[in-house]
């Protein structure tokens, strides 16, 4: 709890961000509860409510969010270095509450070698239920805030540009996000719809990742 109460304290104010543009968008508290519950996805959610907003098809709605959540996998496959040996009923309870920031904590704990798979499903699943809370919150208080006011609408934008400084911790790091903010924009440019979103961050990746082995082959 200690460790989780930073991700919690965040999740707060852009939960509750989320449900007053999930209320401004027509969605009732349950509708929004129901999404926090089973989704538990921040940018996901996000990206949902603006899309249902401006009548977006049932279609092109899944296909969207499964696309930005496609970056979930690559983290579950990180994390299950260290949940070795342990049960599916575990592994899938822990898998739900994985996000960006609980992905983050546990990774540098688990690294740290002083942490445990029980003290990270702690870390998900409080995260979770202060999620939750905050979205549901937020959209029965959101019919009192007019819309666009507080910026509101840059609370995601903001979380996560926080997120990107915290990992600029070398010049491979710095690269990385060079390369997936000069490969989006190209993208988005070139090529119609949402693909430059994963497209840029697996382009980057990898490029910074060859970069990397070939700096190291040269010293």
């Amino acid at each position: 709890m200690a460790a989780a109460w930073p991700i919690c304290l965040g999740y707060f104010p852009v939960g509750l961000a989320l449900g007053v543009l999930a209320n401004q968008a027509g969605l009732p508290w349950w509708a929004v509860a129901l999404m926090s519950i089973l989704v538990f996805a921040g940018s996901a959610q996000f990206i949902c409510v603006v899309l249902l907003a401006s009548g977006a098809t049932i279609w092109s709605i899944v296909t969207t969010t499964l696309v930005v959540n496609l970056r979930h996998a690559l983290m579950s496959s990180a994390l299950a270095i260290y949940l070795q040996k342990t049960n599916r009923w575990f592994l899938t309870f822990f898998a739900y509450g994985i996000t960006d920031e609980s992905f983050a904590l546990n990774m540098a704990r688990f690294c740290s070698g002083d942490w445990d798979r029980w003290r990270a499903l702690v870390v998900n699943q409080l995260a979770n239920a202060v999620w939750i809370f905050s979205t549901v919150l937020g959209t029965l208080v959101g019919q009192f805030i007019p819309k666009g006011a507080f910026g509101i609408d840059y609370a995601l934008p903001g979380m996560f540009i926080c997120l990107l400084v915290f990992q600029l911790q070398s010049r491979f790091f710095i690269l990385t996000g060079i390369l997936a903010a000069f490969i989006s924009i190209l993208w988005y440019l070139l090529i119609p719809g949402d693909s430059y979103i994963i497209g840029a961050s697996i382009s980057a990746a990898t490029l910074s990742f060859l970069i990397k082995r070939y700096v190291r082959r040269k010293q």
